[in-house]
């Protein structure tokens, strides 16, 4: 019983009692908030890469460079015909004029385009499923009607981009081992360094019967509660940064940005964060009291 009052009386002592006292707490929480959007980041690219994945891989384009445009629009309109008969077929459409032209203007200039350029028809397939015999039952097809037709698979465009996203989902994760790696390190200095502060404490309390593991859950129990304090209050700033992002990417109304989104598992583990990061800096701050003290003996 003494010993508890004992302990009770130094833990008021051996670290400042209010959570904004010292700079832990606010160490952690800038750790924490840095650890939560790289995590976000990497949880909406690998959604955003699924998605995309998924979308193209099962998409084609007919392109038919054909320069009489009596001709080209009679092709056109037998591949869509036998397209639209194929069971590996889910859709096909094609593309206006009007739209390539619109999308060529960028590069050409309104100028550019008139009636006398010969635009290629193009021709939106989407299949079933994404396979090799799929591709190669339209690629028959429209070679037996326009044997100068291409047939392009759009995931072979976007393969730079997926490239790009697969980089910078490991580089979110790179920065989240660093944060969790610098995050550990500073509880470490900041155990540390309580340790130093209190040593002549830490006698007394030696001297009347406390053991190593009655001391380092002081230590453990006060680094905790500052650990949860940053942890949270980091997760906080995280959230509100994350949705004024969020606002920006829908208002740009791109389809590749609005893909990036977190499910629901992915925000039950945002939220779990702050407490993994109190675990953590609790084993940490443990392990690094339990040996200096037994240096110290």
């Amino acid at each position: 019983m003494a010993n508890a009052l004992l302990i009770s009386a130094a833990d008021r002592r051996l670290l400042p009692e209010g959570r904004m006292a010292g700079p832990m707490p606010w160490v952690i929480a800038i750790m924490m908030f840095l650890t939560i959007l790289a995590a976000a980041a990497a949880m909406a690219l690998a959604g955003s890469a699924h998605t995309l994945g998924e979308d193209m891989q099962a998409r084609l384009t007919v392109q038919l460079p054909e320069p009489n445009a009596g001709l080209r629009d009679a092709q056109a309109s037998q591949i869509l015909i036998g397209l639209r008969r194929l069971s590996v077929v889910k859709s096909a459409e094609a593309v206006p004029q009007a739209q390539l032209a619109a999308l060529l203007e960028p590069w050409l200039g309104r100028e550019g385009i008139d009636e006398s350029l010969p635009l290629p028809a193009l021709i939106d397939v989407e299949l079933k499923r994404a396979g090799d015999a799929d591709i190669a039952v339209v690629s028959e097809l429209v070679a037996m009607i326009a044997p100068a037709a291409r047939v392009d698979q759009q995931a072979q465009w976007l393969q730079p981009l997926a490239n790009l996203l697969k980089s910078l989902i490991w580089l979110a994760i790179a920065l989240v081992a660093l944060m969790t790696i610098a995050t550990s390190a500073a509880v470490v200095l900041a155990a540390r360094a309580a340790l130093n502060t209190h040593r002549a404490t830490i006698d007394v309390l030696h001297l009347l019967g406390s053991s190593d593991n009655q001391i380092a859950g002081l230590f453990q129990r006060r680094i905790a509660l500052d650990a949860l304090f940053g942890g949270f209050a980091g997760l906080l700033i995280a959230l509100v940064v994350m949705l004024l992002i969020g606002d920006r990417m829908r208002a740009l109304g791109s389809e590749l940005l609005g893909s990036a989104s977190l499910g629901w598992g992915d925000w039950l583990l945002l939220f779990l964060l702050p407490l993994i990061g109190v675990a953590l800096s609790t084993v940490s701050a443990r392990i690094t009291v339990l040996r200096a003290l037994r240096q110290i003996l």
